[in-house]
């Protein structure tokens, strides 16, 4: 098999997304005059998948997905028949500094000149493909989709662990590399054992910094945050609690790479609550948005941070099924400027599924915010956590797999103006054909929460496709729920947008490259 360098993602930034690149070549005639930009479906995407946890007694399932068409809602491919191009993961294994990957011995130049074998490959957009490996000694993953494959590509990593202080479910969405991600709700804390993974899809090697912010500011630290170096094609974790002396409740975290770009998120690990994956907040100055908190929610404790220069000063409202309200006790939230602020939101819920929404209030200073939200269930020694960050829009689409026949519920959320979505149901990863799409309206200032209900034959993991028809700002998130031993297990993931589609300029010219 012949693996495509994504080295020359470099050279092309001006036609980059956050999640691909879209060709000049790709078979559309342009109709926009030279100088204007013109909207096509991205060519070629690339993700990261963190090392599952090392627990022995665990499972995880991976499930691939590319949406029919290609981001517009208009079913078009955009791309030339035939061009179905390839989507899968390829294995990136822990690097150790000064131990290489670990997986050199006397059979090594043989193994050089084998390709690995691909995970989750997909054959055709619209058709999910699942895959389970044993958690035990899985590496973290990286890939590329292209041509047809591309728009929309997800990929949903969720482990089972049956038994010992991390029981539970942790989940998470397989991530666009970048060069900056931020963390809200990491822990250093003596119950807490949370480890920070950093993935380097590219041939060449990176350097990353790891900075923590807490209550007092910044944390300085000379036990090594700084100058993590990743190989190319490899993963290194990095425990927190080795980048500082001071053990803190509640963290944020800075990842930065000096050079190219990473995948990076953070495995929190309790003895009490179990473990989840804490994954990046969407930074912005508002409003800040955490989507589809369950309704039997037990205690919720939100974590935010203020980087820029000014104090900030939010409103907190709670969107449910009926509308929004201000929580008595909780009407707003003073963040001073680069230190973090932690507060236990009680009864927030009431027995009903909402969101979070955050506004800068009026006179508020400027600047983006880095919140997060830990949410528990159950009780005593059946208690579980998981992560809700703020995240970014659906503009147009978003996808999430993984899904599963029993214990999926979709939240969406509008928190200004109303709504009108349209959720489309793909068939199992296993067979079974796709129920027709169904569209909703989500009224203003309000959470809305689907059950999906799966046509008879179905079987294995499926996915949900959400698009933004009109009105006014989407949030969503997909909670999965799994019942393990009388244990009622949990995990939530947000759905920004999939940026599927990308605006590349117009030229009068021919810009061909000859080769000989």
């Amino acid at each position: 098999m012949n693996r495509t360098t994504i080295s020359l993602l470099a050279t092309v930034t001006a036609l980059v997304a956050v999640t691909g690149v879209a060709s000049l070549g790709s078979g559309e005639q342009s109709t926009a005059p030279a100088g204007q930009a013109r909207d096509m479906p991205v060519e070629r995407t690339a993700l990261t998948c963190p090392r599952p946890t090392g627990a022995e007694l665990a499972t995880t399932e991976y499930t691939a997905y590319t949406p029919g068409g290609d981001g517009n809602g208009d079913g078009a491919d955009g791309q030339e028949e035939g061009e179905e191009g390839h989507a899968y993961l390829l294995p990136a294994p822990e690097y150790v500094a000064g131990f290489g990957t670990g997986d050199e011995d006397e059979d090594s130049d043989e193994d050089a000149d084998q390709d690995p074998e691909p995970l989750v490959a997909l054959q055709e957009p619209g058709v999910p493909v699942s895959a389970s490996v044993d958690t035990y000694g899985a590496p973290a993953l990286t890939g590329t989709a292209e041509q047809r494959l591309a728009p929309g590509w997800t990929v949903q990593q969720t482990t089972s662990v049956r038994s010992g202080a991390g029981q539970g479910l942790l989940g998470t969405s397989c991530q666009t590399p970048d060069s900056e991600f931020w963390f809200a709700g990491a822990s250093t804390a003596e119950a807490r054992n949370d480890y920070v993974h950093l993935t380097n899809p590219d041939a060449g090697p990176t350097v990353v910094d790891i900075q923590l912010y807490g209550p007092e500011g910044r944390l300085e630290s000379g036990l090594g945050g700084e100058g993590v170096t990743v190989p190319g094609g490899t993963s290194v974790a990095v425990r927190l609690s080795t980048l500082t002396d001071e053990p803190l409740a509640d963290l944020a975290v800075q990842v930065t790479a000096r050079t190219g770009r990473i995948g990076a998120q953070i495995e929190a690990s309790d003895a009490q609550l179990g473990v989840d994956w804490l994954t990046p907040v969407s930074a912005t100055t508002g409003p800040l948005v955490l989507p589809g908190i369950p309704a039997d929610a037990r205690t919720l404790r939100l974590v935010a941070y203020a980087p820029g220069d000014e104090d900030v000063a939010l409103d907190v409202s709670l969107s449910g099924p009926t509308g929004s309200f201000t929580p008595a006790g909780n009407e707003s939230i003073t963040l001073r400027s680069r230190t973090l602020t932690a507060i236990d939101l009680e009864d927030l819920t009431q027995g009903e599924p909402g969101s979070l929404i955050l506004t800068p209030a009026t006179g508020s200073g400027a600047g983006a915010v880095v919140v997060g939200l830990r949410v528990t269930q159950g009780e005593d020694d059946e208690r579980e956590m998981a992560f809700i960050p703020a995240t970014a829009p659906i503009e147009q689409r978003a996808s999430v797999a993984g899904n599963t026949a029993k214990g999926t519920t979709l939240s969406l959320v509008a928190p200004e103006e109303a709504v009108e979505v349209r959720v489309t149901l793909s068939g199992g990863s296993n067979g079974g054909e796709a129920p027709e799409p169904e569209t909703y309206t989500v009224e203003a200032r309000s959470t809305l929460a689907i059950a999906p209900e799966l046509p008879d034959g179905t079987k294995g993991r499926y996915a949900i496709t959400v698009e933004r028809l009109d009105g006014g700002t989407l949030y969503a998130s997909r909670t999965l729920v799994k019942k393990e031993d009388d244990m009622v297990t949990f995990t939530v993931q947000t759905l920004p947008d999939d940026r599927s589609r990308v605006s590349v300029p117009q030229t009068g010219e021919d810009l061909s490259v000859l080769t000989d």
